[in-house]
């Protein structure tokens, strides 16, 4: 396929200083990823979607590319098409830099074991990450075969992934993959995001049909040993790809109100019948979520995660903000230094 005379493919893994790229039309396995070297600093123009580039930016996987032709005849990455969903969660460094984890995606896989006992924070906050993605989240809980009661533990998760639909497999039995594999359409993808031992790499081997991700074994604590490094696109005969992460130990949160309002819609539900329309639900008078927690309706821990993820998407928003306005004075700067220059190499009159 192409684009405007260029070629295209998709971004299946970053290396250092290089991407994997699947040419467009390529059959899952029958292919070979193209290795195209990234520019110097690493960045690509993003399009807009009337095909105009604009900022520069790291590759992810998923990504469209189009593929153009460097000086010495290799394949070059010329630009990425603009992306329709992208998974973002806080860098990794001081910056206020995001990382994408996955683009172009259609449904977001939150992985969480049910042994050890699943994390609702951790829940919410990849809940939060999945929706503000602009794909579909599905919680799906691992390991169901080591635990007495797996229903009612997925009963107790779907009282806090409000709108997603909840999931419990065992790969081991082979039980409760049918809603999973429902979802592998052509043309769509997942991404598979969660703690290390969750067991992703050995669900997406269940689903793929075959072993296409290594996975490890449990050590002597019983949790799962963490194999995946690197994040990586698997295409799927039936023409859907799997995205599969390595564990999240911390998930740096870049959310919107939206994304949050939509992983605590009870809450949100709740705060609409606030006496003041900018409630902090802290010490304000007519409260109606301090009110819910007060009679049971509301559990303290819902609300003290919706505060703690809250601050953090706050937090991240004024960190953005902060890098636009130093950029934007930096390129004032730029501008008035080379404006002066020119002056200044103008002839006397």
């Amino acid at each position: 396929m192409e684009h405007g005379g260029a070629a295209l493919g998709r971004v299946v893994r970053v290396d250092r200083g290089a991407v994997l790229v699947l040419p467009a039309g390529a059959g899952s396995g029958a292919d070979e990823p193209v290795r195209v070297p990234l520019p110097g600093e690493g960045l690509v123009p993003l399009l807009d979607a009337d095909g105009v580039p604009g900022d520069a930016v790291p590759p992810a996987v998923g990504d469209h590319a189009v593929l153009g032709t460097g000086p010495d005849g290799a394949p070059a990455l010329d630009a990425l098409r603009p992306r329709r969903t992208a998974v973002v969660r806080d860098g990794a460094d001081r910056t206020s830099r995001a990382q994408v984890l996955a683009a172009n995606v259609d449904v977001v896989l939150v992985v969480e074991h049910l042994d050890p006992d699943p994390s609702p924070g951790r829940v919410e906050r990849l809940l939060t990450l999945a929706w503000r993605s602009g794909a579909t989240p599905v919680v799906v809980l691992t390991k169901a075969d080591l635990v007495p009661d797996p229903d009612g533990m997925a009963d107790e998760v779907r009282a806090i992934a409000i709108g997603a639909d909840v999931h419990a497999v065992s790969v081991a039995a082979g039980t409760g993959l049918e809603p999973l594999r429902a979802l592998l359409g052509p043309g769509r993808t997942l991404v598979v995001v969660g703690p290390s031992g969750a067991g992703k790499s050995t669900l997406v081997n269940a689903l793929a049909g075959a072993e296409v991700m290594a996975t490890g074994d449990r050590r002597a604590d019983g949790r799962g040993r963490h194999t995946t490094v690197h994040r990586e696109l698997v295409p799927l005969a039936g023409g859907a790809c799997l995205i599969d992460t390595p564990g999240l130990r911390g998930v740096g949160l870049v959310a919107d109100a939206a994304a949050l309002d939509a992983t605590f819609a009870d809450v949100a539900d709740l705060a609409a019948g606030c006496r003041f329309a900018d409630c902090a639900h802290r010490t304000e008078p007519g409260c109606a979520v301090l009110a819910a927690v007060e009679d049971g309706t509301l559990p303290a821990r819902r609300l003290d995660s919706w505060r703690r993820l809250a601050r953090e998407a706050a937090y991240q928003e004024r960190r953005a903000d902060a890098a636009l306005a130093a950029a934007e004075r930096n390129r004032v700067r730029r501008a008035t230094a080379a404006y002066h220059r020119f002056q200044q190499g103008r002839p006397a009159r």
